[in-house]
């Protein structure tokens, strides 16, 4: 028997999961559709984990819309939830006489979008604030309102939340193909059919494809865009107290030098155009090249161990806002492009869907007295399990993981099915010794649980 949904959501990156929480609590009877084994592992699983006000996103578009109204609903959810947030503010840095030339139209650009407390600072403002920086910075402004945030516990809070409330996650579940029969979306995927009345395409890297399966063209082309980042030991975090941002270009914000929440400190990303969907390899010449740019920008890194290296995939098009549209004659929605702001602008886009439904007709009661979620608190800055009694020990000594956080994510209601699942869930064999004296451990607990148990010839890196 096919079961039936109200909404049927195609990926489980963190807008997937934003509009799944947001249509949930609205009443709907929502099915998210997730090719993968685990959940945030496309796109979603490698950014720069900040909380963008949207300062620098093109007045008027809706990437801007959507940052804006993104980063109002995420401080109003984290307070909500207990999730971990950390005000440090940015410095749009300039390092030559070319790009201090414009800062000035930044600035009114941000004031344009709504950021009112962009100001310009003089090089000796900068230096004051930032002792750490080089002495070649000529000028630059700041950005009070950016916030670091933990990327994973903030999408793992958003499905969690759906779930409790009613949502059904399906994970190594692809769209292969779909109709609609003037009523009803039939879709068929590797793990059987599914009949909803409403479908919205949150596919990431491969939104293009799915479209096409779904209504027969591509309205628009994915070249996945790679940003690698090199993430430096515990120690360097000291260096640094705000969020470093270069002049941003058309292509790119540029390279970051900024805090992690988890305690570490990070330089990235690159851009690097390609046309594979699942390279996420990393380059030593270009891991090198960052950590030349992060001492040039902060010398002191010259004294600093890299902890390790990552990369992500943004889903990038030959458009430059995002793609987002509703095809009402096929109860359809496609959210595509979401780039290098998904993080930010997540919920913000899961409001712009809830309008486009309700602009359809779309309208269900809505739960009166919602579930909040018990989420990953995984913060350097904030209190965690490690410092409470009766935690089981501590199993990761370099993240300071604890048994009881391990099993509790294990026999939840969303249980990783993969230890790069259950990294993201814990932060377990992420630290400086990268897993080397804690995977046995993970391995014993974890029994079981895993597709592809620990210690077997394909362990996961």
């Amino acid at each position: 028997m096919t079961e039936k949904y109200d909404i049927a959501i195609i990926g489980a990156g963190v807008v997937g999961c934003a509009i799944a929480r947001n249509l949930t609590l609205k009443g709907a009877r929502v099915v998210i559709l997730e090719k993968a084994t685990d959940v945030l592992d496309g796109a979603s699983k490698g950014n720069s984990a900040i909380l963008h006000t949207g300062f620098d996103a093109p007045p008027g578009s809706l990437e801007q819309k959507c940052i804006a109204r993104g980063y109002a609903a995420y401080l109003g959810v984290a307070n909500s939830f207990g999730l971990p947030i950390l005000k440090s503010g940015a410095l749009v840095l300039a390092w030559s006489a070319e790009q201090l030339a414009q800062l000035p139209k930044l600035v009114t650009k941000a004031h344009k979008n709504g950021v009112a407390d962009v100001a310009l600072l003089s090089r000796e403002d900068i230096l004051s604030r930032e002792p750490g920086l080089s002495k070649t910075v000529v000028g630059g402004f700041e950005v009070p309102g950016e916030y670091l945030i933990d990327p994973w516990s903030t999408a793992h809070s958003y499905l969690l939340q759906a779930i409790l409330n009613g949502a059904t996650l399906l994970r190594d579940t692809e769209v292969l193909t779909g109709k609609f029969d003037g009523d009803m979306w039939h879709l068929k995927t590797s793990n059987g059919n599914i009949t909803a009345g409403h479908t919205i395409n949150c596919a990431g890297l491969y939104g293009d494809i799915v479209d096409e399966r779904l209504v027969g063209e591509r309205k628009f082309s994915l070249r996945p865009r790679k940003g690698q980042f090199v993430v430096f030991d515990k120690a360097a975090a000291d260096l640094v107290a705000s969020i470093i941002l270069p002049v941003p270009t058309k292509i790119t914000k540029g390279v970051v030098v900024c805090r992690t929440i988890f305690g570490n400190l990070l330089v990235g990303p690159t851009a690097e155009d390609q046309d594979s969907r699942t390279d996420a390899s990393t380059d030593r010449a270009a891991l090198q090249d960052l950590r030349k740019r992060g001492i040039e920008m902060v010398p002191g890194l010259e004294n600093c161990e890299v902890t390790t290296a990552y990369a992500g995939l943004r889903p990038a098009t030959e458009f430059s806002d995002y793609q987002i549209r509703r095809e009402d004659n096929r109860n359809y929605i496609c959210v595509g492009g979401i780039r290098s702001t998904g993080l930010s602008g997540a919920l913000g886009i899961a409001l712009h869907i809830g309008d486009l439904l309700e602009g359809a007709g779309f309208s269900n009661p809505p739960i009166a007295d919602p579930l909040i979620p018990e989420v990953d608190r995984l913060s350097n800055y904030h209190p965690r399990d490690w410092q409470q009694d009766d935690n089981g020990g501590i199993v990761c000594h370099c993240e300071h993981v604890t048994r009881r956080e391990i099993e509790n994510v294990m026999n939840g209601p969303m249980p990783p099915a993969s230890l790069q699942g259950l990294k993201r869930r814990t932060r377990v064999c992420m630290g400086r010794c990268q897993g080397f004296y804690c995977t046995g451990e993970v391995a014993r607990i974890t029994q079981g649980h895993f597709e592809v148990p620990l210690g077997s010839e394909h362990v996961e890196n």
